[in-house]
């Protein structure tokens, strides 16, 4: 089972958000041929996408066409969305997830003619999208960024790189966060809309990480953009990517979690077959502690992705902490958990393409990617500021 029932039970969820679980885990038990073969990850991603799209589960991300509440703003049906997908595919999660990420900030952000050119293809998993911040030399210090946008007389010309882009390979479309120069740090960055196609923008070498997903770096030589592809406003694309990294670190904990309940109920199924010193695997007391561990883990982790959706989608001030914590935590735990469950099935857990294996190299990108634990405390601490006196 992807979810826990007395998790989706609490008031955090309400009865759409439960409905669209169960609709979602159905889905993914029924559709388990999308990925049957990972080898390619640019392909399995774009066969995903389109399915995806096709059977629904991508429509929120155009509220001109989708239902009440949509997927870039009902961050409780993100988390349990990501959750099911990424208990049944690491692909079919990560599909899932960089189309929203990058459909959010138009839906945030875009000009009404954007919104109209580009969200409706999205939501069909027609048109590939991705969010380019990352660079050779910048990571989780967004407002290092580089990528030099010089301001000419119809738009801006872009020069410089871009590193580690998810979907870089297989998208029409980048969100890109470049330095335009309005103030210093943080303050001189703008998002721009940039199409697959435009001339002077070449997507470089594929990069090949342990768990094979579509990542890739880019490089713009005099790539020029006209006016109308800036997103928001001249000077605010820091503002854009800090909303968007914010509001998806709580759903990178449910996918945590979607893989932690994964490898757990693979390694109760091999401790309850297993016979060992006369008895199940399952029986001897250190396995059940083990056991009895990570369900206490994977509850912690559940409850907090729960707040942390719900303070977002109320509006709370506190939302962007509260989903730091749910990253951290939930990343960090699934690590060990994912771990625990390796050790339950020893040797057998070391196989190459089994599902410990698989999930022991697909469960480590999630501690860093969209800021890394290290940042995750840095914010929480941060937002201790106003607690206490200092003497």
């Amino acid at each position: 089972m992807s979810f826990d029932a007395g998790i989706l039970a609490l008031p955090f969820y309400e009865p759409r958000h439960v409905q669209r679980a169960r609709q979602i885990e159905s889905w993914c038990a029924e559709h388990s041929e999308l990925w049957d073969d990972p080898a390619d990850p640019d392909a399995t991603g774009l066969r995903i996408l389109r399915a995806l799209g096709e059977h629904g589960w991508l429509e929120a991300l155009d509220p001109a066409a989708g239902p009440e509440g949509s997927a870039a703003g009902d961050c409780r049906s993100l988390c349990l969305l990501r959750e099911a997908l990424a208990y049944a595919d690491d692909l079919a999660d990560f599909a899932f997830s960089i189309q929203a990420l990058a459909a959010t900030p138009i839906v945030r952000h875009g000009t009404e003619e954007q919104q109209r050119r580009y969200l409706a293809p999205m939501a069909k998993g027609t048109l590939c999208g991705a969010f380019a911040i990352s660079e050779p030399e910048v990571g989780s210090d967004v407002a290092a960024i580089g990528l030099k946008a010089e301001r000419v007389r119809d738009g801006y010309v872009l020069n410089g790189k871009k590193a580690w882009i998810a979907n870089g390979g297989i998208a029409d479309l980048f969100c890109v966060i470049a330095r335009t120069g309005e103030g210093p740090g943080a303050l001189g960055l703008t998002a721009f809309l940039v199409p697959a196609n435009t001339p002077g923008l070449t997507v470089g070498q594929r990069v090949p990480l342990i768990a094979p997903r579509s990542f890739a770096d880019l490089e713009f030589v005099d790539c020029h953009l006209p006016q109308d592809t800036v997103l928001g406003r001249p000077g605010g694309g820091f503002v854009i990517a800090m909303e968007v990294l914010e509001r998806f670190r709580m759903t990178v904990g449910a996918a945590a979690i979607g893989f932690a309940r994964r490898a757990t109920d693979a390694a109760l199924t091999h401790a309850k077959n297993r016979s060992m010193y006369g008895a199940r695997q399952f029986d001897l007391q250190l396995v059940k502690a083990t056991f009895a561990e990570i369900e206490v883990e994977l509850n912690a982790a559940a409850l907090l992705v729960a707040r942390a959706a719900w303070e977002a989608d109320r509006g709370d001030p506190a939302a962007a902490k509260h989903s730091s914590i749910a990253k951290l935590y939930a990343t960090e735990h699934a690590q060990h958990i994912v771990d625990a469950c390796v050790q339950v099935f020893g040797a057998a857990g070391l196989v190459a393409d089994s599902v410990p294996e698989r999930l022991y190299r697909q469960i480590r990108s999630l501690r860093i990617y969209e800021g890394t634990s290290e940042v995750q405390k840095l914010i929480i601490a941060g937002s201790l500021g106003g607690r206490g006196r200092a003497k």
